[in-house]
C-alpha cells in the first residue's frame, strides 16, 4: 500500500485499550484517567476485520499496544486470532512487562514474535518514581523468560532531565552480554510529555560512547521501525535512537495507528485519520472498509509538525493514542 508521499504502508500499531497498571510520568496523570466507555472501545472481532482488511491492502507487522496491552482480558487470544490472518508475517508487542510475568510461553504459542520492554532506569527506586508504583524486578524477569523462549527482545527507554539521568549507561549495558536492543526514544511533546524536559538523542549517544567505548554504526536490520542502531565493540546486543524531533524520518515512515476506540490515526501529531468504528457499526461490507482505508492512508501527512503551528494538531495523551 503506496500513500501520496510514495511511502510504502506495511506496519499498524493497534491499541487494544487505554487502560494502564501504571502512572508513567511521560504518559499518563498521577490521578489516572477517565477511560474510554466500554461501548466505545472496539471489540476483538471488530479489531480482526480491521486487521484482515488491513492485510489485505499491504500491511505484514502489527504491534499491539495500549496502554497496557495486557490489562485488557484476552490479549492473548486476539493475538491468535491475529496471527490466523493471511499475510500477517509479525506480531509484535509494547508492554511495561508487569502483566506478562509467568505468561511469556503462552504469548509464544499464541504468535508473539517481538516484545518491546518499557524500562527506563534499572534502579528500583526511580522506576517506583517513574511508573509512581510500578516494582522491578518482574520486568526484568520478563526480559529473561522472552529470550529464553526465542522472542525477540528491545527495551525502550525515555531520556528525561531529572528523571533517569543517571542510569541511561546501565541501561545500555544490558545488551552487553544479551542479544537484545536497548532504544533510547525522544521525548515527543505530547500528551503529559509535553510538560518534561528531554534529553537530546546526541547527548545520550556522546554519553555511551564515551562511557561504553566507540559506537559503531550497526547497519542490520533490527525491526520494522525507524531506529537507527549501533554497538561497542564486544556487545552481544545493540543501542538503538529514535529522534522523531531532533533527526525527523517522517520520509520514510511506513506506519499507522488504529486506536482502542476505533480511530484510524495516520500521523502521531496530527488528527488526520478516519473513524473506523462508526463505518464498522453502521454496517459497512468489506469491500468498502477495504476502500475506506486505502483513501484514508493515502491522505497520511508528509511530515509531523512537532515544531510547526499545524492546524490539526493533535492533543490526545499516548495512552489514549496508543504508545
Amino acid at each position: 500500500m503506496i500513500d501520496a508521499c510514495g511511502r510504502t504502508i506495511d506496519y499498524v500499531r493497534i491499541s487494544i485499550t487505554d487502560r494502564c497498571n501504571l502512572r508513567c510520568v511521560y504518559c499518563m496523570p498521577a490521578g489516572g484517567i477517565e477511560p474510554f466507555p466500554h461501548a466505545d472501545v472496539l471489540t476483538f472481532e471488530e479489531i480482526v476485520r480491521v486487521t484482515r482488511a488491513l492485510a489485505q491492502l499491504g500491511v505484514r507487522y502489527v504491534r499491539l499496544t495500549g496502554g497496557e496491552p495486557m490489562a485488557r482480558k484476552g490479549c492473548l487470544e486476539l493475538m491468535r486470532l491475529i496471527r490466523d490472518i493471511e499475510g500477517i508475517e509479525e506480531i509484535s508487542m509494547t508492554t511495561n512487562g508487569l502483566l506478562l510475568d509467568g505468561r511469556v510461553e503462552e504469548a509464544r504459542k499464541a504468535g508473539l514474535t517481538a516484545l518491546n520492554i518499557s524500562l527506563d532506569t534499572l534502579d528500583p527506586e526511580a522506576y517506583r518514581r517513574i511508573t509512581r508504583r510500578g516494582e522491578l524486578s518482574p520486568v526484568l524477569r520478563v526480559i529473561d523468560e522472552a529470550l529464553a523462549s526465542g522472542i525477540r527482545v528491545k527495551v525502550n527507554a525515555v531520556p528525561v532531565r531529572g528523571l533517569n539521568d543517571a542510569g541511561l549507561v546501565d541501561l545500555a549495558r544490558l545488551a552487553k552480554d544479551r542479544p537484545i536492543d536497548v532504544r533510547f526514544i525522544e521525548l515527543m511533546p505530547v500528551g503529559c510529555g509535553a510538560d518534561l524536559v528531554p534529553i537530546p538523542p546526541d547527548e545520550v549517544y556522546a554519553l555511551l560512547n564515551c562511557e561504553l567505548g566507540a559506537l559503531r554504526d550497526d547497519p542490520e536490520r533490527h525491526g520494522f521501525g525507524p531506529a537507527r542502531y549501533a554497538k561497542p565493540a564486544g556487545f552481544r546486543g545493540s543501542i538503538g535512537f529514535i529522534s522523531a524531533m531532533s533527526h525527523e524520518f517522517c520520509e520514510s515512515c511506513n506506519r499507522v495507528r488504529l486506536t482502542a476506540d476505533g480511530y484510524l490515526k495516520l500521523c502521531l501529531n496530527h488528527k488526520a485519520g478516519m473513524d473506523v468504528r462508526a463505518l464498522l457499526r453502521n454496517g459497512v461490507e468489506d469491500e468498502a472498509l477495504r476502500s475506506a482505508l486505502q483513501e484514508a492512508i493515502e491522505k497520511k501527512p508528509r511530515r509531523h509538525g512537532f515544531l510547526e503551528d499545524i492546524s490539526d494538531r493533535e492533543v490526545r495523551r499516548m495512552n489514549e493514542i496508543g504508545g
